[in-house]
């Protein structure tokens, strides 16, 4: 016990005296759960703010595309725009405008949009009356040539990512299928009299829409960037530790230190436990950090605050479980390597491609098949599956007792090999 206290003061006197290895270890978390929160936030607020502002080229001049620019103004995260300078906006002024990124989108509205869309409805409500009416002459519509579908043009700008298209094509699609349907209940009105039933059909929503976030206790949880992106950027440092480490190691032969413990009666194992003990004390202080900076600092600067939804001892066993797994490839890779120069752009790479292949910069369920089987060989991945069964869906012990016993595992698996691989080299 004396020989492990000893290794665990030779640790703490090195790390202490590493200036930049602690501000790699505490401020490089902070800046990047602090700075990657905000962009989200930031991102999410201007998308449901009403900050986006869309230019509106209307070349109807109708009814239709009166309704069309009511209703937009209606969708919570666009802002309308109709003229520039007291001037109507064209669809070439506006194609500029979204080219150079000024605007971020624009809609273009055609001509005769109005006038020939209730023509068509007209048409065929006459039809489906007549029909029901017992007449068999041929309308004289049905002779005419069909008009071709008129096309509403939406601009992007080339920035904008492929969530903002995808929503922004659905809310105009919704919004037009509805105008589309209040503009045939009307005709319908209109042909026999004004019917009441008609009326409370298009003034009803018979089937509505609820949105329910469950958790496996059975309560609901509304989750925020917050509680996306702490569990992520607390494990991308826990296992960014790696580097300090190894590079500790490897310190440790050139310099002779390393040589100079094999002298004493200190097996390799008491030694490296020492540094396991430090680091895992390191883990749980970054964490117990971040957290703090969720709880108190995120609502003054404007953020959601961290909810932990009664779980900090199991958040605490996740934590030291992934901590063991980041200390085990740690140490594995100071006793693979020899110089610096291996083991410092190795660790970065290895620490990067982890959490790329884990979900921390990119959700699993949004990567290609093969990388989703892919990212269940992270150990990251199972940190932060771990971290979100407890912040997002309030799970307990037994939801996480896989991912701990991955993560342990994964641990015992990587310093048995750094042991072997010592003594392969003692004997050598």
């Amino acid at each position: 016990m004396r020989k492990l206290f000893a290794s665990l003061k030779k640790e703490y006197l090195l790390l202490s005296r590493d200036i930049g290895g602690l501000l790699i270890l505490f401020l490089m978390p902070v800046l990047l759960v602090i700075t990657i929160t905000l962009i989200q936030e930031t991102t999410f607020k201007s998308v449901r703010g009403a900050n986006v502002e869309v230019l509106i080229v209307d070349r109807d001049h109708g009814k239709i595309s009166e309704e069309i620019k009511k209703n937009l103004q209606e969708i919570p995260f666009l802002q309308p725009i109709s003229t520039l300078e007291e001037k109507a906006i064209t669809e070439k002024q506006a194609s500029q405008l979204v080219a150079k990124g000024t605007y971020q989108l624009a809609v273009v509205i055609p001509e005769g949009l109005s006038e020939e869309l209730n023509v068509l409805i007209d048409r065929n409500v006459e039809k489906i009356i007549s029909g029901f009416s017992g007449g068999t002459e041929e309308n004289s519509y049905s002779k005419e040539q069909k008009a071709p579908p008129k096309t509403i043009r939406l601009y992007f700008d080339p920035a904008t990512q492929q969530t903002f298209r995808s929503s922004v094509q659905f809310s105009v699609e919704k919004m037009i299928s509805k105008l589309e349907a209040q503009f045939i209940y009307k005709a319908f009105e209109q042909e026999l009299g004004n019917s009441d039933g008609l009326q409370a059909m298009r003034t009803q929503n018979f089937v509505r829409f609820e949105k329910i976030n469950p958790s496996l206790s059975g309560g609901e949880i509304l989750p925020n960037s917050v509680q996306h992106n702490i569990p992520a950027w607390t494990l991308f440092a826990i296992f960014f530790l790696i580097l300090p480490l190894s590079l500790n190691l490897v310190k440790e032969k050139h310099q002779g230190t390393f040589i100079r413990l094999q002298t004493s009666p200190v097996n390799y194992l008491t030694l490296v436990s020492g540094k396991a003990i430090l680091y895992l004390l390191v883990c749980l202080l970054q964490f117990l950090l971040i957290l703090g900076i969720g709880i108190f600092l995120f609502p003054q600067i404007g953020l959601p605050e961290l909810q932990l939804q009664g779980n900090l001892f199991l958040l605490l066993i996740v934590t030291v479980f992934s901590g063991l797994a980041a200390i085990g490839l740690g140490v594995l890779l100071g006793t693979l390597f020899s110089t610096q120069e291996q083991a410092a752009p190795f660790g970065a790479i290895l620490v990067i491609l982890l959490a790329a292949i884990g979900g921390v910069w990119v959700p699993v369920f949004a990567m290609p098949g093969m990388m989703r089987h892919l990212a269940t060989l992270s150990p990251m991945n199972w940190g932060l599956e771990a971290y979100y069964v407890l912040f997002l869906r309030n799970g307990s012990l037994v939801e996480i007792a896989p991912y701990l016993l991955a993560l342990f595992l994964f641990f015992v698996v990587t310093a048995g090999i750094a042991l072997l691989v010592y003594e392969k080299k003692k004997k050598v």
